[in-house]
C-alpha cells in the first residue's frame, strides 16, 4: 500500500483570525508609524510621571516671555555655558509686561548671595521660548502630555469599557435588561453634555487628575453604547452565533469570545473619537476651575494661558501645546483606523 504524502510547500496552516490582524496591520505603513508615534508619546508620559524628564518644569529659568530661539548659551570666563544678560541689564520691548520691581528684586537677590557665590542668571531665550513667569515652554509641554495624555487615555478607557459592557447586556439579553439600560442611557443623553460634566464636576468638588478621569468617564459612554447595543443585536441572530449556540456555548462565551472580535473595530473607532473629546473636554474643566489644579498644567492650562499671551503677541505656548496636541491626536486616530482595518472580518486580505 502506497501512502502520497503532500509536499511541504503545499501544506496549509490555519491562521487565527488574531493572526490574521496582526499581518494586516503589519502591511500598513502608516499604522505602523502612527503606533511608533503613539509609542513615543506614552514612553514620554512614563519617564515624566518617573521624575525623570521636565521634573523641574515650576522652575523661573528666564526672563518673562522670554522668546523661542536655538542660538547658543553664552560661555563665562571658565569656559562654562550660561545663561545671557541677567534681568538687571534686560530692556523689555514694547510689548512686554514690564515688572515695576523686577530690578529691584534682583538687586535684593544679589544683595543676599553668600560671598564667592554665583547670583542666579536669567535666560533671555529657551529652544521654546518661556511664559510670563519665565518658565521653559517646552518642560511644561512635556510635563502637560503627563496629564493630559493619561487623563485622555483613561477617561476615554473608562467610557468605552462602560458603553462596551452595557451595550452588549443590553442588546444580547433584551427585555427588561434592555428597558433598564435604555432608561439609563436616556437620563444621560437628555442632559447636555457639558451641563452634566459640570454637575458632577460640582457635586465631587473635587480637582486633580483623577477627578477629571472620574467626570468624563461617567459622563461619555453613551454613544459607544448606543453603538454596542445595534452591534450585539444584529450578530446574535448570525450563523456562527447560533451554531456556537447548537454546539451549547455559554451566553458569556458567545457575546465576549465570539462577537466581541467582529464588533472590536467599532470600539476602538469609538475610543480613539473619545480620546480626543477627553482631551478638549479637559481643557474646558481646567478652564472654569474644575480640572487641573493651579500647581499642575496640562495641555488645557497651557491653552487657556496661551489666550492672555497672544494679547500682547507671545505666540509660542500656543504653538507648542497645539503643536504636541495635533501630532498625538493625529497619530492616534490613524492608528485607530489601522486596527479598525486589520481587524474587521470582512476585509480581505
Amino acid at each position: 500500500m502506497t501512502t502520497i504524502t503532500q509536499p511541504s510547500s503545499l501544506a496549509q496552516t490555519s491562521l487565527s483570525a488574531w493572526q490574521l490582524a496582526w499581518q494586516r496591520f503589519g502591511a500598513d505603513r502608516i499604522g505602523v508609524w502612527s503606533a511608533i508615534i503613539v509609542l513615543c508619546f506614552l514612553a514620554l508620559v512614563a519617564l515624566t510621571a518617573m521624575g525623570l524628564l521636565a521634573s523641574d518644569w515650576q522652575k523661573e529659568v528666564a526672563i518673562g516671555h522670554a522668546p523661542p530661539s536655538w542660538a547658543p548659551l553664552a560661555k563665562g570666563e571658565d569656559g562654562a555655558a550660561q545663561a545671557l544678560p541677567p534681568v538687571l541689564d534686560y530692556t523689555p520691548s514694547p510689548t512686554d509686561v514690564i515688572d515695576p520691581i523686577a530690578k529691584e528684586w534682583a538687586q535684593a537677590q544679589l544683595a543676599v548671595k553668600p560671598a564667592g557665590e554665583k547670583p542666579d542668571v536669567l535666560a533671555t531665550h529657551l529652544p521654546m521660548g518661556a511664559d510670563k513667569w519665565g518658565r521653559d515652554v517646552l518642560n511644561k509641554t512635556i510635563k502637560g502630555a503627563e496629564t493630559s495624555v493619561l487623563v485622555g487615555l483613561a477617561a476615554a478607557l473608562m467610557a468605552t469599557l462602560i458603553g462596551a459592557v452595557l451595550g452588549a447586556v443590553s442588546g444580547w439579553f433584551g427585555g427588561w435588561v434592555d428597558d433598564l439600560s435604555n432608561w439609563l442611557y436616556n437620563v444621560f443623553h437628555a442632559i447636555p453634555g457639558i451641563l452634566l460634566i459640570l454637575a458632577i464636576a460640582a457635586v465631587l468638588n473635587t480637582k486633580g487628575s483623577a477627578a477629571v478621569v472620574v467626570i468624563l468617564g461617567s459622563t461619555s459612554w453613551t454613544g459607544v453604547y448606543r453603538l454596542m447595543r445595534g452591534e450585539f443585536m444584529k450578530h446574535r441572530e448570525r450563523e456562527y452565533v447560533r451554531a456556537a449556540d447548537a454546539i451549547g456555548a455559554s451566553h458569556m462565551r458567545r457575546m465576549f469570545v465570539h462577537i466581541l472580535p467582529n464588533v472590536s473595530h467599532v470600539i476602538l473607532v469609538q475610543y480613539s473619537l473619545l480620546t480626543v473629546a477627553c482631551i478638549k473636554a479637559e481643557v474646558i474643566l481646567s478652564y472654569l476651575g474644575f480640572g487641573v489644579p493651579v500647581d499642575g498644567v496640562s495641555w488645557g492650562t497651557m491653552l487657556t494661558e496661551a489666550q492672555n499671551d497672544l494679547l500682547v503677541g507671545k505666540w509660542w505656548q500656543l504653538l507648542c501645546a497645539t503643536l504636541a496636541m495635533s501630532i498625538f491626536v493625529t497619530a492616534l486616530s490613524l492608528l485607530t483606523d489601522a486596527l479598525r482595518d486589520a481587524l474587521d472580518p470582512k476585509v480581505v486580505q
